[in-house]
């Protein structure tokens, strides 16, 4: 009994090491544009743009996916065109802009 807990314990120690070392060695840094984009949104999270909430549409206006700013019903013209500056002006990690649309 004693040396199945010891077993145990060691073998959840070395996984979870293995686990931590496997975090740090296959980071991804993420886009730091789409936080910008979604401070950029107004928030409401209601999923008329057919994504779950502005975080879903941040990633896939980043990501290319949607060209369309006019995708967020909610947003104002302002925010729109203030959007699709940003991501036509800021290159992304790979140095490429994307063509996105206000309208």
């Amino acid at each position: 009994m004693l040396t199945a807990m010891i077993m145990m314990l060691a073998v959840g120690g070395f996984l979870g090491a293995l686990l931590g070392v496997a975090g740090v060695l296959f980071y991804v840094k993420p886009d730091e544009r789409v936080a910008k984009v979604l401070s950029m949104l107004p928030g409401y999270n209601c999923g008329a743009c057919g994504y779950p909430g502005c975080a879903g549409l941040a990633d896939a206006l980043v990501e290319g996916k949607v060209v369309k700013v006019s995708a967020c019903k909610p947003s104002s013209a302002q925010q729109r065109v203030d959007i699709a500056n940003y991501l036509i002006e800021t290159p992304g990690p790979d140095g490429k802009t994307l063509p996105t649309v206000p309208q």
